[in-house]
């Protein structure tokens, strides 16, 4: 499909006027139109389903997880990657952003960078890329060259491809497994994807690494127990979550992280199957991490 054929690239009829709108008008239009968003997510959650379960599956199995883009849709994949290490305490290498330009283009925009589709599987195999990781090939009108040169080379090798785009029968979406294709409509701004379709994106990949985090045993009940308190915040968040979960003192969730170098993980388990440090470790690494599983084997 052409250019201009594309819903991301048609008109909005209630913007046609936007230059003459006071801010309050422009404002009000755009909360309006945010508003699709989530409905439109809503309307392919099997597809994001499917693809959480691939990706866990994969990591489960010692696969990567790449997010891969140009752009706003590289810049997401950045911001999504970068947050799950502080957030899960996972490596930095399990979610990774492959971005057309690298690392510089996330600041300033680098043209052409997007149209290189053989320089997608330069810089997959410069990370190493195998059959057992997963390609997210993310790009608002499904037919950026960068993103689908990177789905076609991981298909190729074997591995599980999912797209990310915001229209129907997106050129992307013929050469991956899972297609996401979420169609929030014209843009306000015309062809300006960085607006609702790259909030549509940022959600659905806040949705895929958030539930495949708790699939993976990183999260007990709804609090994070894998987070890296690696600072004042986080040290308070872990004791916080420490005091919710055990009904301990600040003062004794202060004293068990102590103990286990502010690990919420093992102070869970210590406190919850009174036990010592090493026990909880050991208990937690034979239950695969997942703290409930390794508070149940030491009562059985």
């Amino acid at each position: 499909m052409e250019l201009a054929g594309l819903t991301t690239e048609k008109r909005n009829t209630k913007s046609l006027q936007l230059d003459q709108m006071s801010s309050l008008e422009i404002l009000k239009l755009m909360n309006e139109e945010d508003k699709k968003v989530a409905l439109a997510i809503e309307a392919i959650l099997p597809q994001v389903d499917l693809a959480v379960n691939k990706v866990f599956h994969s990591l489960s199995l010692g696969g990567r997880l790449f997010y891969v883009g140009a752009g706003t849709s590289g810049r997401l994949g950045v911001m999504d990657a970068s947050e799950c290490p502080p957030t899960f305490m996972t490596s930095p290498d399990l979610i990774q952003a492959v971005m057309a330009g690298g690392e510089q283009a996330f600041f300033k925009a680098i043209e052409g960078s997007e149209d290189e589709e053989d320089q997608a599987i330069l810089d997959l195999k410069a990370k190493s890329f195998t059959k057992k990781d997963v390609v997210i090939g993310i790009t608002a009108s499904g037919r950026t060259p960068y993103p689908i040169g990177a789905v076609k080379y991981a298909k190729e090798l074997g591995a599980y491809t999912i797209s990310l785009s915001s229209n129907k029968e997106s050129v992307i979406s013929k050469y991956a497994d899972c297609n996401i294709e979420v169609i929030v409509g014209p843009e306000v701004l015309t062809g300006s994807t960085r607006l609702k379709a790259a909030s549509a994106h940022k959600m659905i990949l806040n949705m895929i690494s958030t539930a495949t985090m708790v699939k993976l045993g990183k999260v007990y009940e709804n609090l994070m127990v894998d987070v890296h308190a690696s600072n004042y915040k986080l040290r308070e968040r872990a004791k916080r979550n420490i005091m919710e979960i055990t009904n301990v003192t600040y003062e004794e969730a202060g004293e068990v992280l102590q103990q286990t170098n502010y690990e919420v993980k093992p102070a869970i388990v210590m406190i919850k199957g009174d036990v010592s440090l090493s026990v909880a470790r050991k208990a937690i690494v034979e239950n695969n991490g997942y703290v409930r599983n390794a508070i149940k084997s030491l009562s059985s």
